[in-house]
């Protein structure tokens, strides 16, 4: 038994010393300094305070670290001090030693980050969303100071979803849906897009492993197919890429598992129907780096005499790159077989800085100290992030909506009436675009002038408006305009506005209550409070003083009548009504809700039987899941097990803010329960159509309708179709023969 341990112990050592080689030998390949010294000295420092160490797949815990700096080194492309700070990243938070004893032996800027590591370590989200706020506050204060602390946190929540796998499942449901909800959008935001991919991926994968694991078959089933049509559309232009003589590949761009699902659900198509799967990707090595965006063009000149190009699908994002730094010429062409494929053209640094982001344009930049565009975005969205945190929300889940507003907007470029262009997110109003300008503008926006034609705030901006902001002194935010609003910056300001109003007539109106009561000869206590608010239908004190001090509520008459009450009744009544409300709350509880139990076990996966789903779990009204619907349960502030779809929309944002209160579930249903499900349809008009749809729906399937809506508009039908089914597999079943009718276009479950 010892040898075996002993030989045990040599494989891992083995392994982990490999590991090390690995990430030096990688290193060694960049154009980095080598500080190959430091690195070790890091290495050997987390690999002695990891000692004993294992993680929950039973490998060494310095293997995480590692992992970790080689991610940082070879997929990022940061230097020799992100490498330390990853091979660092757990030892505070995880061991004895302090940040003072990282600084004392690796140096202040070290220390600094493996600070801000750990600050925001266990992820983003802890088990209170007041808790979770602080800590993404933290997260993104300090990468205010150095980006590399996200960086690395990025390259962190990366090796964590590879080896996700070890996690029991409610833990993969917490961490999947924390990194689909922020770490793919900051990914994103800071031109990770390949890391931005995968992360998708695999949250879709462990989501979901089915629906995974379908669209992976079926991409691997129509690879040749697609082989085929690259090669076919790719020959001509090679020959003209060769008459240029200069230096290129092209690669296959294939749309990633987690895009087409997204695409199929939000479209209402089946995988055979997204026709954007295959796009083509030019990559040239400029002559010099003044003349690689005319050699761009040139490069789109020799296609589009080859292809004919679409008029409305050109994109230059070499002119004005995106906010993340991204830059490429994107055409899209007509090929010879009558399909549209996308183009991508791009030179070997605007390749780079596409797959790795900043990291990469920082490699470029060294030896040019003028600021790019791409910087300059960054550092305006540094900036509003800061303006944020300035001005902070004291709701958490607003805060973290209000910080993922931009995150993943596609982006619009505005002009100012002097020509200054500002760079905006799509779907942007001008109430929005006037609070970049300055808070005073926003907050005395009455419309706009775009393209010389008057507007009203709520106008939706497309690329290419010039815009004028009108302001009147007597305007001010109101509530309304918070749906108005779809910048982070805007909302933040908006909101800020709101509160600081409401505290003075909150102070106002209180005031005035308090005189009432005190010219009255009325003590002031909770019951006459609580007799007041319900007297003017207030749920609280906060509200009612609001509107006492906006003058909505003008106290008087009725309300000493009210407060004329002996106070003994008024504790009686108040006593009454509490017991008659706690009964009902019990009653409505107690006959579809389970209440969680002390020593529950958050780990174990909840069984969703007929008797269960009738007496202890309650189905979320929201999304509706049905048998074979991928879906979790939660525990909510009663301590009640609610299902939701794991895509439901509410289901995203609480795993990603409440991930500890999630759980495992499973179906085990017989075929005796029916479930509410609607299908939606649409297709071309013609006579006996209903009569088609009906007979598939209730003869074919056997499936009782519940409730149906057409609408015929130009020719065209849209239906929406409630019925009661056993499971998902009747719902696809059903869709498939309606999809098979003549003239039905689309189909599917809503």
């Amino acid at each position: 038994m010892d040898d075996v341990l002993v030989n045990k112990d040599e494989l891992e050592e083995k392994m982990v010393e490999e590991a090390f080689q690995h990430l030096i030998d990688s290193y060694l390949s960049t154009k980095h300094r080598k500080k190959v010294e430091i690195i070790t000295k890091a290495f050997n420092f987390a690999k002695h305070a990891h000692k004993g160490v294992r993680r929950l797949s039973g490998e060494p815990y310095i293997m995480h670290p590692l992992a970790v700096a080689q991610i940082v080194s070879s997929e990022i492309g940061l230097g020799s001090t992100s490498i330390c700070c990853a091979l660092l990243h757990d030892v505070v938070e995880d061991t004895d030693y302090t940040v003072e004893d990282i600084e004392n032996m690796f140096g202040p800027k070290i220390a600094q980050i493996v600070d801000g590591l750990t600050k925001i370590s266990g992820g983003i989200f802890g088990e209170h969303a007041s808790a979770q706020a602080e800590n993404f506050k933290k997260l993104l204060l300090t990468m205010s100071d150095d980006i590399r602390v996200i960086l690395i946190k990025i390259a962190d929540r990366l090796h964590n979803m590879r080896t996700l796998g070890s996690q029991a499942v409610n833990k993969q449901y917490k961490i999947a849906g924390e990194t689909l909800y922020i770490y793919a959008p900051l990914a994103n935001r800071l031109g990770l897009n390949t890391i931005k991919t995968e992360l998708e991926d695999l949250s879709f994968k462990f989501e979901h492993p089915e629906e995974y694991s379908a669209i992976e078959k079926k991409l691997e089933a129509t690879k040749a197919e697609r082989d085929t049509v690259f090669d076919e559309f790719t020959a001509p232009i090679r020959a003209q890429l060769n008459e240029l003589g200069i230096h290129y590949e092209i690669k296959q761009r294939i749309k990633s598992p987690y895009s087409i699902w997204r695409k199929m659900q939000n479209k209402h198509i089946p995988f055979e129907e997204i026709y954007d799967i295959l796009a083509v990707r030019i990559i040239f090595e400029p002559n010099d780096i003044q003349t690689e965006l005319n050699e761009c063009f040139d490069i789109y000149v020799k296609l589009c005499k080859i292809y004919t190009s679409h008029p409305d699908r050109l994109r230059d994002w070499i002119s004005r790159p995106k906010a993340n730094g991204y830059q490429a010429l994107h055409v899209t062409l007509m090929s010879h077989k009558g399909e549209w494929i996308e183009v991508q053209i791009r030179s070997r640094r605007m390749d780079e800085i596409a797959e790795k982001g900043f990291a990469a344009h920082w490699k470029y930049k060294e030896g040019d100290k003028t600021e790019s565009a791409s910087e300059h975005e960054l550092d305006k969205w540094l900036a509003t992030i800061k303006e944020i945190l300035d001005d902070p929300q004291p709701d958490a889940m607003d805060f973290l909506d209000t910080i993922k507003l931009n995150l993943f907007a596609s982006e619009i470029f505005v002009f100012t009436p002097k020509g200054e262009i500002r760079t905006m997110p799509a779907g942007c109003t001008a109430l929005d675009f006037a609070f970049t300008i300055h808070t005073f503008v926003g907050s005395h926006c009455i419309g706009a002038k775009v393209n010389h034609k008057l507007v009203p705030i709520s106008h939706k901006l497309n690329s290419g408006d010039q815009v004028e902001i009108l302001t009147s002194k007597s305007v001010r935010p109101t509530h309304a305009w918070l749906s108005i609003a779809t910048t982070a910056k805007a909302t933040t300001k908006i909101l800020s506005i709101l509160r600081k109003e409401e505290r003075e007539l909150r102070k106002k109106g209180e005031a005035a209550f308090d005189e009432f009561l005190k010219n009255n000869d009325i003590v002031k206590d909770s019951l006459v409070i609580d007799k007041i608010c319900k007297l003017h239908e207030f749920s609280k004190p906060e509200l009612l003083y609001v509107a006492i001090g906006d003058g909505k509520v003008k106290l008087g008459q009725d309300d000493i009548d009210e407060l004329k009450v002996k106070e003994q009744a008024v504790g009686w009544k108040r006593l009454f009504s509490f017991g008659r409300k706690s009964q009902s709350k019990s009653e409505s509880k107690g006959s579809g809700l389970f209440v969680v139990k002390k020593d529950f076990d958050k780990k174990q996966v909840i069984s969703l039987t007929d008797e269960t789903v009738q007496s202890q779990y309650s189905l979320c009204e929201c999304c509706k899941p049905i048998p074979g619907d991928d879906v979790m349960g939660f525990i909510d502030d009663d301590k009640h097990i609610i299902i939701h779809k794991l895509q439901c929309p509410i289901a995203e944002r609480l795993k990603a803010n409440h991930g500890n209160r999630v759980l495992a579930a499973k179906w085990e249903m017989s075929q005796m329960s029916l479930f509410p499900v609607s299908i939606y349809i649409k297709g071309v008009d013609k006579l006996g159509l209903l009569h088609e749809i009906t007979q598939v729906i209730s003869q074919l399937h056997s499936v009782n309708i519940r409730k149906l809506e057409i609408e015929v508009n130009e020719g065209l039908f849209e239906s929406r179709i409630q019925m009661y089914v056993h499971d998902t597999k009747e719902v696809k079943q059903i869709v498939a023969s309606l999809r098979n009718i003549p003239d039905v276009q689309e189909a599917d479950r809503l």
